[in-house]
């Protein structure tokens, strides 16, 4: 258990940290018009009965602006490569040409753009309801050392600003994800 009002602080910056690293992660698995290999991140591949990750079986890169390659390093593993990637939810057709699996990116609609827009929105809600809610237990961790005589009323006020700093540099951060993805999104 934290017992001082810095610790709780440290704490509560570095957890509000993770949640704008994994924001910033599912960002990455949303389709914009261009092909990105960090797209096909997400997409698990059956490798001799375990399942893992396309990037660790094959070599990911961008052919150009619009096509992602794949190029297994065995064999066999194209038709398990390219059936992943058909079958994950990223909407993607992959197409085989010999050792290299092509993975064009589809053009996306007016209407497909606005769905993409609202789930970044979403996603970007999401992580701003995890640093608010980081926020209030640290104030309540922050009540708590109060309450039990560790702590004076001047230090929580103190604690409770510097606590709503951290998170507003935070929800700032994410603001600014949503709004970089939204015009990457919507660029044509």
């Amino acid at each position: 258990m934290t017992t001082t009002i810095p610790e709780i602080r440290t704490n509560t910056e570095a957890k509000m940290d993770q949640s704008i690293a994994a924001f910033k992660n599912n960002l990455t698995k949303i389709r914009t018009g261009r092909a990105n290999p960090a797209l096909l991140d997400t997409v698990q591949v059956d490798y001799y009965g375990s399942s893992v990750p396309i990037s660790q079986v094959a070599n990911v890169s961008l052919l150009d602006a619009r096509t992602i390659s794949v190029q297994p390093w065995e064999k066999g593993m194209g038709a398990k490569i390219e059936k992943a990637i058909r079958e994950s939810d990223l909407g993607l057709n992959p197409a085989s040409m010999g050792d290299l699996i092509r993975v064009p990116m589809p053009a996306m609609s007016e209407e497909r753009r606005k769905e993409m827009t609202k789930l970044v929105r979403n996603e970007g809600e999401s992580a701003k309801i995890a640093v608010r809610n980081l926020r209030r237990d640290a104030n309540d961790a922050v009540k708590k050392l109060v309450k039990d005589k560790q702590a004076s009323e001047d230090d929580q006020k103190r604690a409770e600003g510097d606590i709503q700093k951290v998170t507003d540099r935070h929800i700032a951060a994410i603001d600014q994800m949503v709004a970089s993805k939204e015009q990457e999104i919507l660029a044509v």
